[in-house]
């Protein structure tokens, strides 16, 4: 990674940091115990891959920094609540996450359930809001929402879940585990990019075609890359339970097609998502080194 683009990121990340704890409700306020819980769960963490992908593809359409943070923010909510339920006891039953216990463990399971709700409702209050922003009209910013909801929903991240709940002990083709991630994962990491598009002035229809082509690279690359992880990186490197996957009998990346195969597909994808980019030019230079931070990162 370049030092330009570690500056970046760190920039991106503190605003992040400190734009998500204003929006979310004063620790402390009534009721005191569900605010903490939903800061905890939401501050303090994470590589924040999915508003840095808000900002690099707001680049491109000149996206209005206000607009762009607060659909940052609304998309990192969304993957934050999907982090606190899957940890629970009833689906992956996780205690260790972002280096620190979960959140059904550091609170209770009831707490852990309303802190996922409660980060969705907030996600969608977050970005409604953008609508004081003169530069984002009102069919566009409906767009965005939608584009949100349905990622988040049973036709995106929940239904990606389900199944992936559903094929523990099965085994699954290729094709089948490619849908489940494209569900589960590519689905919010899609609309992260799509999100910073939307923002600000339109691209065309190729561009935003490239876009896609873009964040379905991504998405599954992603996947595959943590699959890989879990296979050979130990817990403290990861910040949660190593070795989950395959003490679970999940079908995996790397279960299907082995170590070597698997880090070879990660790499494919990546030069997929390089290639997509073509249309942008040094435009997409962070969409870029997104991608290569994706696949090359150890944890």
């Amino acid at each position: 990674m370049s030092a330009a683009f570690q500056d970046w990121m760190k920039t991106i990340q503190a605003s992040m940091e400190a734009d998500m704890d204003a929006y979310l409700p004063l620790a402390g306020t009534e009721p005191a115990k569900l605010h903490d819980a939903m800061r905890y769960a939401l501050l303090g963490g994470g590589k924040r891959v999915r508003p840095l992908l808000v900002y690099a593809a707001g680049a491109l359409s000149g996206a209005d920094a206000g607009v762009l943070s607060r659909a940052a923010a609304a998309v990192e909510m969304i993957h934050a609540y999907s982090l606190v339920h899957d940890d629970m006891p009833c689906m992956d039953d996780d205690e260790l996450r972002r280096g620190k216990p979960t959140v059904h463990v550091a609170y209770d399971d009831a707490t852990a359930l309303l802190v996922g709700d409660a980060l969705q409702a907030q996600a969608f209050l977050v970005l409604a809001e953008a609508a004081s922003s003169p530069s984002l009209p009102a069919p566009r910013q409906v767009a965005m929402l939608r584009l949100l909801a349905h990622a988040a929903g049973s036709a995106g991240m929940c239904g990606g879940q389900a199944i992936d709940l559903d094929s523990v002990g099965i085994s699954l083709a290729l094709e089948q585990l490619e849908r489940m991630h494209q569900l589960k994962t590519g689905a919010l990491l899609r609309a992260s990019v799509v999100l910073g598009a939307l923002a600000g002035k339109d691209l065309s229809d190729d561009e935003m075609t490239a876009l896609n082509v873009y964040a379905r690279a991504i998405g599954l690359a992603f996947q595959v890359v943590d699959d890989v992880l879990d296979a050979t990186a130990d817990s403290a490197t990861l910040g949660k339970t190593a070795g989950k996957d395959a003490a679970d009998n999940k079908p995996t990346y790397v279960s299907i097609l082995g170590l070597e195969p698997s880090r070879a597909l990660a790499e494919q994808l990546r030069q997929e998502a390089h290639a997509a980019l073509a249309p942008f030019g040094d435009n997409a230079l962070r969409l870029r080194e997104l991608a290569d931070l994706i696949v090359q990162r150890k944890a």
